[in-house]
């Protein structure tokens, strides 16, 4: 009998060489785990509740005024998360005009709709912690090396926090907007390969905080907190994704992993957004040189998103805390007792160690604050002091399964 298993030493001495050096192509795609798994200052998480809680808070403060419809849109369909109900309101917003549905008409809806999208502003208008955080980590990481290339980072969420991290520091980002007063985004400085490496850009795939439309319809980067455009996954409709900035961005990403020899590495991200997947799964086909790498925070049975694009495209790797996907060998994950080197012990208790509450060691980089100071650490002849965080996940380089032979 075969049996196979991955061991976590040989990704990880790989991938820790990659994003050391400076010399490869590397994005970071960030989805809503990340600032989930963050702490505030005081020490309380989350710092931006996850879909779920964010539901639950954003329902309580509307349910007064909107009851029946609240009501009304769940009895509609059997999934009842912001991001649903959000879509359904602004589909039913822009289709039944003075017709009403649950006792509103279209403006009614739209109404609702720009109620729900301030609430979400509120919550989500957050500062970094002033402490040492996951965010400036990845921010450090970013500036302590000569890079050949600018680090990208594509990101579905709304808040300010890259922002902020990157302000803290004095390192210069693009975000695909000029301009001052209403900077105005401009597709094509987006797709120009020209912008020195020392720049980061920052991709908000799906809107952020302070963007809105002027007067023509076009989005606008206002420096403030509105919270009138943002984009849930469920609502890229067709007619929106085609205006800038959602269309040249989402372009954007697939253009980055058709270039030769890139790298994207992603943490908090599902991969259930179909325009993302769609985008990233076409240009792993085109570029088999590019590879992706997925931290996924739980174990892989509950990835199913991501082990499906795993399955399709083998340059497309998938770390969980108990198993991985590589090179379409789905494994459990093995360390084995010899370390390969002296020094390797506390590097390998950074990604590899039981959980908080106990239990058997468990692949650790597919938490948010592991990730960031493995990636802060890379540079390290030695590791780190390890943090007490939640794991779960995590995705390195593709390599094969290492295969021990017993009799059956």
């Amino acid at each position: 009998m075969s049996i196979n298993f991955h061991n976590p030493d040989q990704y990880m001495a790989s991938l820790r060489t990659i994003i050391a050096q400076g010399r490869k192509r590397v994005g970071i795609l960030i989805g809503a785990g990340a600032p989930a798994g963050m702490a505030s200052d005081d020490g309380s998480r989350p710092l931006i509740p996850a879909v779920a809680a964010l539901t639950t808070q954003i329902l309580t403060v509307l349910e007064p005024t909107y009851k029946i419809q609240i009501e009304g849109l769940k009895a509609d369909s059997t999934k009842h998360d912001i991001e649903t109900l959000l879509s359904r309101i602004r589909s039913l917003s822009n289709v039944i005009s003075k017709t009403q549905v649950h006792g509103l008409d279209g403006d009614g809806y739209r109404t609702m709709a720009e109620a729900i999208c301030g609430e979400i502003g509120k919550v989500v208008d957050v500062r970094l912690p002033t402490k040492v955080s996951p965010y400036s980590e990845l921010v450090s990481w970013i500036t302590g090396a000569s890079r050949s290339h600018p680090v990208e980072i594509f990101t579905t969420n709304y808040d300010l926090l890259f922002e902020e991290a990157f302000e803290r520091a004095r390192a210069p980002y693009f975000d695909g907007f000029t301009g001052s007063r209403e900077a105005f985004f401009d597709p094509a400085s987006v797709s120009d390969e020209r912008l020195t490496p020392r720049w980061s850009k920052l991709w908000k795939l799906h809107g952020s905080l302070g963007w809105k439309a002027n007067d023509r319809g076009e989005v606008v980067r206002t420096g403030q907190t509105d919270a009138t455009h943002l984009i849930f996954p469920e609502h890229l409709k067709y007619d929106q994704t085609q205006k800038a900035p959602y269309a040249a961005l989402l372009d954007r990403l697939r253009s980055f992993l058709a270039t030769e020899d890139t790298l994207l590495v992603s943490i908090g991200f599902s991969f259930a957004d179909a325009h993302i997947s769609a985008r990233i799964s076409e240009a792993l086909a085109v570029n088999p040189a590019s590879s992706v790498f997925a931290f996924q925070f739980q174990t892989l049975d509950k990835e199913h998103c991501a082990v499906e694009l795993a399955t399709r495209r083998s340059n497309f790797s998938v770390y969980a805390r108990d198993q991985a996907v590589i090179n379409g060998v789905t494994a459990k994950w093995a360390p084995p007792l010899e370390l390969p080197t002296k020094d390797w012990e506390p590097i390998r208790h950074s990604y590899w160690r039981e959980p908080p509450g106990g239990g058997p060691p468990e692949f650790q980089l597919g938490a948010i604050e592991a990730f960031a100071r493995f990636f802060a650490n890379a540079r390290s002849p030695q590791a780190f002091a390890p943090i007490a965080v939640q794991v779960p996940i995590g995705t390195a380089p593709a390599a094969p399964a290492s295969t021990v032979e017993t009799a059956a």
